[in-house]
């Protein structure tokens, strides 16, 4: 006899069709139940990826803020710049109040007698004063020299003048061939000196303020007109 092969052994299902569905139910549950849980986790994340972007856009958004700010600021609260004057001619004779001089210009050693408070013109020391802002008195031999090159003198009497006024004549100053500084033995609260011509003022808000500096800022009638205003000395308190 040739013997016969084993029959393969048939999968063992159960033959009850409830319980049938009830397994393809719990499978169809499972196949859901994933499909669920990867949906669920897209969707985080996804949120994740927005708030991402959200932060950054925000972060982003208060540094371009700030930037704008900053710029908005810096034009806002930046100082004035210096006004912008051309060399005057030196005649100023139609400004009310001011006096006029005849002086000699020749270097000297030593202290001189000015017939001015503060002078305005004569014999003075070989090196010129830098021109600049000063909170200390200045030499007057030194600063008469920078009169000879066509500096504005502005001295004022500091137990007279508050900050508000100095920053009202600072205001008005251009930012070359001037003096600022204080002054001992004032009769005016502000005196203002040219080269041969100068002005006293009880109030820095006057408009001749500006009308002595347009006449004889780098006045071109002084004995060295344009000659430098720096590069010389700097006395104490030059700021």
């Amino acid at each position: 006899m040739t013997p016969t092969s084993p029959r393969p052994t048939a999968k063992k299902t159960s033959g009850n069709p409830a319980t049938q569905a009830q397994i393809a139910q719990t499978v169809k549950q499972q196949r859901e139940q994933k499909r669920q849980e990867k949906l669920a986790e897209y969707q985080r994340q996804l949120a994740k990826r927005r708030r991402g972007k959200l932060v950054w856009w925000t972060v982003g958004t208060l540094v371009v803020i700030g930037v704008i700010s900053a710029i908005i600021a810096s034009i806002v609260f930046a100082p004035a710049a210096a006004p912008t004057l051309s060399p005057g001619n030196g005649d100023g004779s139609g400004i009310e109040g001011i006096e006029t001089f005849e002086h000699t210009s020749n270097h000297v050693e030593g202290a001189v007698d000015y017939d001015q408070t503060p002078p305005a013109g004569g014999d003075h020391n070989a090196v010129w004063l830098n021109c600049g802002i000063y909170d200390q008195p200045v030499p007057n031999e030194n600063a008469v020299h920078s009169l000879e090159h066509g500096a504005v003198w502005v001295a004022y009497d500091a137990a007279a003048v508050s900050d508000a006024d100095l920053d009202t004549v600072r205001a008005q100053l251009p930012s070359s061939y001037v003096i600022l500084s204080p002054y001992e033995g004032l009769d005016s609260p502000i005196v203002m000196s040219a080269w041969n011509a100068q002005l006293k003022l009880d109030s820095a808000d006057d408009p001749r303020v500006s009308e002595f500096l347009t006449t004889y800022w780098r006045n071109q009638n002084a004995p060295e007109p344009n000659a430098s205003c720096s590069g010389a000395l700097d006395a104490p308190g030059k700021q």
